[in-house]
């Protein structure tokens, strides 16, 4: 009887992907796509830690290369790349800037086609034009120069200076620590010493810092300035032109740190309108949506949904979790024949998907606006159904009960604080943020859970509404900058406006 032969996997393509320069919107479509195919991601320490979330049930290993701080040797990261390959794993080698732009690209495809591993390429942004871009450089200009050379600072003797120094426009990376060395010989090949040049810490980032000088001052002014790696050099006359281009740093909370304490699934919106600001966002969920302990109630009402006469929904997750819980049930939407009424922009446009029109939307985004809307709309006698978290305030059912209501509140679902959230406040707090921003009372009682009132001392802040502003008061926290509308944008606003005065 003959063995059953052992099969091997075929090995997994490797995706070598050019994260960018910092800014994790500036990688490519293609790399974005490698990214969420991947089932493991090796990434280097300049490769933006937010572009992980692209693949999140991608198992993760950094790998580093930072100067002088290399966890995982080159010849090893060559290893790892190949042997999850022969496992049959689709690979994701996320690198800072451009695979092949000193990003030793070039040694780990010439490794894999030895291997016979299969591999593509994607290009990235290279560090030079994105940071070039977000300080106001442009690396060519028909009025400034034909030519850019770019070289590395790790080995001066090794550059030909003379050949370097003619060229019009240079960049230079991984620079900084031999910057004294490099001007030293720009200038004694004949480099003009008022040469415009500028250093350019954490390109793209929000916390990207330029330091403007000439080539005679550069060595000087990055010292007296502490500047630190990862950064890179420009030196020509295009550099001029920063003091008018620079539009990155002139977005209006740039420099800002600002933690948001809302769910994480309904944090990306807000991230990316304060990040289109300029402002580096933190996430600091203090909140998970979860369904309730128990669906009974809630069960319980779709089954009498024909007999309710108003439906209201306080919250976008309210929406959510029921239309969930009824797709479950036998019933459908067809068997609610009363009115619905909403809290907030955000809550209307949940029901509009779903084709429906809400009949009452109060003025403001607050239980006490909408039970001044029902004013005008006798409830006596009337069934109406609220499925909502589990713990809220009691103000609108019991105020329509006094009206003469029926009122049933149901759980559809619940606010818990996130299992890691404990350490990721922790980390947080070592360097507070300038704003921390609140978005329900519940935010509020859960970070003070997390860390101690005297944490928030020297951080600003934001409040979404009066009913959150009150619990911040109760635990003896101020107010900062408080939303008007009671909307991510309209508390967006309010932080700009407090940061202008």
């Amino acid at each position: 009887m003959s063995e059953t032969p052992v099969s091997t996997p075929a090995p997994g393509l490797v995706s070598l992907i050019g994260a960018g320069p910092g800014d994790p919107g500036l990688i490519t479509v293609r790399g974005r796509d490698a990214l969420e195919r991947a089932q493991c991601v090796l990434h280097d320490h300049l490769a933006n830690p937010a572009l992980l979330k692209l693949a999140p049930r991608a198992e993760h290993i950094y790998v580093g290369k930072k100067r002088a701080e290399h966890p995982v040797p080159q010849s090893e990261i060559i290893d790892l790349l190949i042997r999850k390959s022969r496992a049959g794993l689709r690979i994701a080698r996320l690198k800072g800037g451009d695979p092949y732009l000193f990003g030793r690209g070039g040694e780990e495809a010439e490794a894999l086609a030895l291997a016979g591993i299969p591999f593509e390429v994607i290009p990235g942004v290279t560090a030079s034009l994105g940071i070039g871009a977000y300080c106001g450089v442009p690396l060519t200009h028909r009025d400034h120069n034909s030519a850019v050379t770019f070289i590395t600072g790790h080995d001066p003797a090794a550059i030909n200076w003379p050949a370097v120094a003619a060229s019009e426009t240079l960049v230079i990376y991984m620079g900084l620590a031999s910057i004294g060395e490099i001007t030293a010989r720009l200038l004694a090949a004949g480099r003009s010493s008022e040469t415009p040049a500028i250093a350019v810490r954490w390109g793209t980032r929000p916390e990207q810092t330029s330091l403007r000088a000439t080539l005679g001052t550069l060595a000087a002014r990055i010292a007296e300035a502490h500047i630190r790696p990862p950064a890179t050099v420009l030196i020509g006359e295009v550099v001029s032109l920063s003091g008018r281009l620079n539009w990155y740093e002139r977005l209006p909370l740039h420099g800002q740190r600002i933690a948001l304490t809302r769910a994480e699934e309904q944090a990306s919106e807000t991230a990316a309108l304060l990040s289109s600001l300029g402002a580096a966002v933190l996430e600091l969920p203090a909140i998970a949506i979860r369904p309730p302990v128990s669906w009974t109630a809630l069960d319980t009402a779709i089954e009498r949904l024909s007999t309710y006469d108003w439906l209201v929904f306080t919250s976008v997750n309210g929406v959510r979790f029921f239309l969930e819980r009824l797709d479950a049930s036998r019933h459908d939407l067809r068997a609610f024949r009363g009115k619905i009424a909403v809290i907030g922009e955000r809550t209307r446009d949940a029901v509009q998907q779903l084709h429906l029109k809400a009949d009452l939307l109060p003025r403001e985004f607050v239980a006490e606006s909408l039970l001044e809307a029902f004013a005008a709309h006798p409830v006596a006698g009337q069934r109406i159904l609220i499925p909502r978290a589990e713990s809220a305030r009691e103000l609108l059912p019991d105020t329509l009960r006094k009206r003469g209501a029926s009122v049933d509140v149901v759980p559809a679902y619940r606010n818990v604080i996130p299992e890691e959230a404990a350490a990721r406040a922790a980390e947080l707090f070592r360097d507070p943020p300038h704003w921390i921003t609140f978005t329900a009372a519940s935010t509020v009682k859960n970070l003070l859970a997390l860390v101690p009132r005297e944490a928030l001392a020297h951080t600003r802040i934001a409040s979404i509404g009066p009913v959150t502003s009150g619990t911040l008061r109760q635990h003896g926290l101020g107010i900062d900058a408080e939303a008007s509308p009671y909307t991510m944008p309209g508390l967006a606003a309010a932080i700009l406006r407090a940061t202008r005065r």
